[in-house]
């Protein structure tokens, strides 16, 4: 058995079966791509800046030779209530469990003789395009990855090693903005609520789901949450590549209790000894507890209830109290 099926077997035991390898080599083909988005003020402070870091993965092992990439499937076979967040916000934080499964399988490439490291989200490699060329799934309109089996309900983690393995080139770059899987179908663009997705552009910085996240918030912005506390499915939700598809079996990402019912109240009033012992844990918690709970107070405001009686020292979180008040059209 060559050292790719090994490897393969060992995440299938450990209930992973949506894997890919790849070169590991420098993106020089995105570079341009990068530098426009620059050029067009298209980029947020959640990327990286420095266009090498995101192009060269090389940096991160130089003696890298072989990038795994693995989709986490996260949709768990559940009724999940519309409380404003996000369905992959709703079990344990993502990045911790992705690691401990990545690092799990780094244990068994040294075993092997290799090195390898893991990576999860925070790192600043181009993660959705080394799965789209190591074949995991293609990119939608919706510019996420869809899998065949779990749809595009799946995070993305990828190892590095610097053991020669038996790679296949599925894709080419060339044939990403052709959409062959989508077709004619637009209905994610109709579905985008701030249109960050449509035929001529695509837009991170007016996602819903990025000003969920953005520390300032203007007023029109505001408006576009509509309820939402973090993230937004839009986009997802009437895909039809979304739908009869296989759910999760990875236990952390089933619904926490109190992420899978209304909690905006206890938000807009929790604690930071309560928050750190739930909100913390899970995918939205690294945004810290102010803009969740401005994010909440929105939502509350936005259903016709109260904010008044709301008590903060926070001057942040004051100065959104007021704006809303001030400004019912928010």
């Amino acid at each position: 058995m060559n050292l790719k099926e090994q490897i393969k077997m060992y995440c299938n035991e450990l209930g992973l079966d949506t894997i890919g390898f790849i070169k590991c080599r420098k993106f020089n083909e995105l570079k341009d791509m990068f530098e426009n988005k620059k050029t067009l003020g298209l980029q947020n402070e959640f990327e990286e800046d420095n266009i090498e870091k995101r192009i060269n993965p090389n940096i991160y092992m130089e003696k890298g030779k072989t990038i795994i990439s693995i989709a986490f499937p996260y949709l768990h076979n559940v009724k999940y209530i519309d409380n404003g967040f996000s369905v992959y916000t709703r079990g344990v934080d993502y990045h911790k469990v992705v690691k401990g499964y990545l690092e799990k399988i780094c244990e068994f490439i040294k075993s092997l003789g290799g090195e390898a490291i893991a990576l999860v989200d925070s790192n600043t490699l181009p993660e959705r395009y080394i799965a789209y060329l190591a074949g995991i799934g293609f990119i939608g309109k919706n510019n996420m990855i869809i899998t065949k089996k779990y749809g595009s309900f799946v995070f993305l983690g990828e190892i590095i090693t610097d053991l020669e393995i038996e790679c296949n080139d599925l894709r080419k770059i060339e044939e990403i903005n052709n959409f062959k899987e989508c077709g004619d179908c637009e209905i994610c663009y109709k579905e985008c609520p701030s249109k960050a997705i449509n035929k001529n552009r695509k837009n991170s910085n007016i996602c819903v789901s990025y000003f969920t996240q953005k520390k300032d918030l203007e007023d029109k912005y505001i408006k576009l949450l509509k309820g939402r506390v973090f993230g937004c499915d839009s986009c997802q939700n009437k895909c039809p590549y979304n739908e009869n598809i296989n759910f999760s079996n990875i236990e952390e990402f089933y619904p926490l209790k109190f992420m899978n019912e209304e909690n905006s109240k206890v938000l807009a009033n929790i604690g930071n000894k309560e928050f750190k012992e739930t909100f913390l844990t899970t995918s939205c918690g690294w945004r810290g507890k102010n803009v969740l709970k401005r994010n909440a107070l929105i939502r509350i405001h936005g259903s016709g209830d109260d904010i008044l009686s709301f008590k903060t020292d926070s001057p942040y979180l004051k100065e959104y109290v007021n704006r809303l008040i001030d400004n019912n059209k928010i």
